[in-house]
């Protein structure tokens, strides 16, 4: 026979492991309508544990005599909120309703009914163990229930589910410490109670069990109120959310919300990225792609039918693999990943150039901006630094720079970062981007950098006339006397976070 003390223990496993869970969804979700992953998961952990205190406070006015059946319903309403915390953050975000708020207001919910747990769970193993036995079980498991959810969330629930699947899979996970308390201590609750807690349980049940089967038509669905263009390709990857839309000929590709290129204008921005660096190069170059898995940066590469090698590292395989496989796309890119000379490698960049000592003609950097630490890490001088010691003594690299004009601090930190950075030659330039705006790009030369140009392939924006357009700054967009960034002080995460909420 099942022991009482062995379905408590469960509850304390559940409970730990959905509450950690909750939080890493709701602040996830934020990252990824909001970005500043910094300030999502700060608040997250911030006003959770807050309001856990706030709930462990409260729990000492929950009565002895109705202890069990309050506590069900509390797990009840922690399994409906919970579990559909991302569908009302996706819901909210379609309807332009201030999502910052409603993340706040979840997760203060969450943290009360969080913090009653185990308290309330604690008094009910009372009887079964001495109170120095009852804390290090009831703590040990919750911990141990924690642990679960950081390995399993990142590694199999995100990648598989993604954040709107999970929320409901993990409502429902909630539900079984309702149902097995409520299924076990039945002949110990009063009719009353008990009759409101089933139909509580089977109305919660459905609902989260409806929002599940619907859950593709109600993503599909708000997603396509948030774009504004019909979506031909939606999954959540690993790292991020891959949205794709058509609206006749323009095919855009958006990850975690954020616009990655429009095939309307993308040749601008691509060919200022590859062209004004490969034209100074000798024949036969070897080139080094950190980003640029969609392809159309490779693309541009391969227009020089004499570079020797390109290898692509992107840290997410599925935008590889929706480059390579995806008809609009793959149409766009010329089914550039597919060539020969191309090897696409799954790493972070940073990792990537400090395990291969192998040494390039060309390294670009067409990397998502600096709106994260994470990414931040891509902008410093140590990487920079790190760069440079994979380029032949003739080499050159260059990086995108965000926007001049709505980042400005932001670009002219990774300009003078690059410049701190030891490279003989620096020139920062930029062009217009009408699905950007102005758009921004630093070239770095191991030597200084030559005026010379070889000749160039087919383009419908670039030319050398073009670039020295491109190198004139107006004094509105000029600042440079921002500060570098480094690992330890990420300035350009700071400017680019200031420049855009200012412009937001």
């Amino acid at each position: 026979m099942i022991r009482e003390s062995h379905i408590l223990l469960f509850s304390i496993l559940i409970a730990g492991l959905c509450s950690i869970i909750y939080e890493l969804l709701i602040a996830t979700t934020g990252a990824y309508f909001l970005g500043d992953s910094i300030t999502q998961f700060s608040l997250t952990i911030g006003i959770y544990m807050a309001f856990m205190g706030v709930g462990s406070y409260f729990s000492k006015w929950v009565p002895d005599n109705n202890l069990l059946p309050i506590f069900i319903a509390f797990e009840l309403v922690l399994a409906l909120v919970g579990g559909s915390s991302v569908p009302m953050l996706y819901f909210s975000y379609a309807q332009d309703l201030p999502l910052q708020l409603v993340s706040i207001t979840l997760t203060a919910i969450i943290g009360v009914l969080v913090g009653l747990e185990i308290p309330l769970l604690s008094r009910l193993m009372e009887k079964h163990y001495t109170l120095k036995a009852n804390l290090a079980n009831v703590l040990s498991i919750d911990y141990f229930g924690a642990l679960i959810a950081t390995l399993v969330f990142p590694f199999f629930l995100l990648p598989w589910l993604g954040v709107f699947k999970t929320s409901l899979a993990f409502g429902l996970v909630n539900l079984s410490i309702a149902l097995s308390l409520l299924w076990y201590f039945s002949p110990v609750i009063a009719s009353g109670p008990k009759a409101t807690l089933r139909t509580a349980l089977i109305v919660v049940s459905g609902l989260l069990v409806g929002l599940t089967v619907f859950s593709t038509q109600l993503n599909n669905e708000w997603n396509e109120q948030v774009f504004e263009d019909r979506i031909v390709h939606s999954e959540q990857s690993q790292y991020q959310q891959l949205v794709m839309t058509r609206h006749k000929d323009d095919i855009r590709l958006y990850l975690n919300g954020g616009l990655q290129f429009s095939s309307i204008d993308e040749y601008r921005y691509h060919e200022a990225l590859v062209h004004p660096a490969m034209s100074r190069l000798p024949e036969n170059s070897s080139v080094l792609l950190l980003g640029g898995g969609d392809g159309l940066a490779v693309r541009e590469l391969l227009k020089y039918q004499d570079v020797s090698d390109i290898t692509v590292v992107d840290l997410d395989p599925s935008v590889a693999k929706l480059a390579r496989n995806n008809p609009h796309l793959s149409a766009l890119n010329q089914q550039s990943l597919n060539n020969a000379k191309v090897a696409v490698q799954h790493l972070d960049g940073f990792v990537f150039l400090s395990d291969h000592n192998v040494q390039y003609d060309l390294i670009l950097i067409d990397l998502p901006d600096p709106k994260t630490t994470g990414l931040a890490r891509l902008y410093s001088k140590q990487f920079y630094q790190l760069a440079r010691t994979r380029l032949k003594p003739s080499g050159i690299l260059v990086t995108q720079a965000t926007s001049p004009f709505f980042a400005k601090d932001a670009f002219w930190s990774i300009h003078n970062t690059v410049e701190a950075s030891g490279f003989a030659g620096v020139v920062p330039y930029h062009l217009n981007v009408p699905s950007f705006g102005e758009w921004g790009f630093v070239m770095a030369c191991n030597v200084a950098c030559r005026s010379e140009q070889r000749a160039l392939p087919t383009t419908k924006f670039y030319s050398a006339d073009v670039e020295l357009a491109m190198r004139a700054f107006s004094q509105d967009i000029v600042n440079k006397n921002a500060e570098i960034s480094t690992l330890d002080k990420p300035n350009v995460l700071y400017y680019y976070l200031a420049g855009w909420k200012y412009w937001n």
